[in-house]
């Protein structure tokens, strides 16, 4: 998701949404991603998700967000709840349900 601005972002899950509860189906969007703000991180790991913030901001039209940003662009795409798992050092698996 740091590929892209927020508009994309929201149309993209607005799709993946579409895929995962048509016809019967009762589904999940899966995501690995950095979640800013992480506080289980150490410091030099926040800098590293910082670091890629400002890469993502510079390269692309992206960026890295915090939970409280990921939650809006959730719910503006119509998901219901979530949940943030902290894995693989600066990534964390996010689970988005319909």
């Amino acid at each position: 998701m740091h590929d892209w601005d927020d508009e994309k972002c929201v149309k993209i899950l607005r799709k993946c949404r579409t895929a995962v509860t048509g016809e019967g189906k009762d589904g999940q969007v899966i995501i690995i991603d950095m979640v800013l703000g992480n506080q289980s991180l150490d410091e030099k790991l926040r800098g590293v998700q910082y670091a890629f913030d400002m890469e993502m901001m510079v390269s692309l039209t992206g960026k890295e967000r915090s939970e409280e940003e990921f939650a809006k662009l959730f719910f503006d795409a119509g998901f219901s709840s979530y949940h943030i798992n902290p894995i693989l050092g600066t990534r964390a698996l996010i689970q988005v349900y319909p």
